[in-house]
This record gives C-alpha cells, sequence and structure tokens, in this order.
C-alpha cells in the first residue's frame, strides 16, 4: 500500500491517494496570503488507520515546501491536528 498527497489547486483541496485511488481530501480556500482549511474527510472504510494525519502532515507539508502561505485552520479536525503537533504551529504566524 503506498499513499500519497497531492495538491488540486483547480479543486482547491489536498488529496490522500492510496495506490493512486482517492481516499480523503482536504478542501481550502486562498485569501491573500492565507490558506484556510474548511473540511477533512477520509472515506469511511479508511478511517481508523491513522490517514487523516497522514492527509494533515501531507498538505501542511506541501504549503511548507510551495509556498508562503499563513495557515487558518477553521476544520475542526485540522485545528485539533495542528494543536497537537508543535512543529506545525510556526505556519499559523507566518
Amino acid at each position: 500500500m503506498s499513499t500519497e498527497v497531492l495538491n488540486d489547486p483547480s479543486m482547491n483541496r489536498y488529496e490522500l491517494l492510496m495506490d493512486g485511488e482517492r481516499i480523503g481530501a482536504t478542501d481550502y480556500q486562498i485569501r491573500d496570503d492565507t490558506i484556510v482549511f474548511l473540511h477533512t474527510e477520509i472515506d469511511p472504510e479508511h478511517r481508523e488507520h491513522g490517514l487523516g494525519s497522514e492527509l494533515a502532515r501531507g498538505a501542511l507539508n506541501l504549503v511548507r515546501a510551495e509556498t508562503d502561505y499563513r495557515v487558518v485552520t477553521r476544520c475542526p479536525f485540522m485545528a485539533a491536528w495542528v494543536a497537537k503537533h508543535p512543529e506545525y504551529q510556526d505556519l499559523l504566524s507566518r
């Protein structure tokens, strides 16, 4: 089983792919110099396996590597995830 996180800017979402199939996504909006995460979802049959964390980590790593955006977490999952991972909290104040 191989997974990867990709940005789909045409759909305003980061997608989690497993063996090439989309199994989760986190939707966002871009507002000036800010990326606002709105909703995160993993397909029901793939929940409870840490894949939501993998999606969050991958999306935030891509934001860090590819942009200068400040992150705002309106999605409760993303907000809780960032709160538990201090190594990503710098993205909230860029």
